[in-house]
């Protein structure tokens, strides 16, 4: 398994930089032969984030508490059934 993640500065949101990022990590994932299993975790309140991760097929499958960024919902998703960028 392998998370990705990023961040985008602020004054450069919603211009296309996240949903890039998460199809060149999740295009890596996937020709790498060890991983099965892509996670994300976002905040419960970033919508936009939540969005993005589930239009790439990831799910809900619980929740954690990071000590840097509070409360993050996880979510997961076949390396190999993750949409090719």
């Amino acid at each position: 398994m392998v998370e990705i993640g990023y961040r985008v500065d602020p004054a450069q949101r919603r211009r296309g930089y996240a949903r890039r990022s998460s199809e060149t990590l999740l295009a890596v994932a996937q020709r790498h032969p060890d991983v099965s299993m892509v996670r994300a975790t976002v905040s419960p309140d970033d919508v936009a984030s939540r969005a993005l991760v589930t239009s790439y097929g990831f799910v809900e499958t619980g929740e954690q508490w990071d000590e840097e960024d509070g409360l993050e919902t996880i979510y997961e998703v076949s390396a190999s059934g993750a949409p090719s960028s």
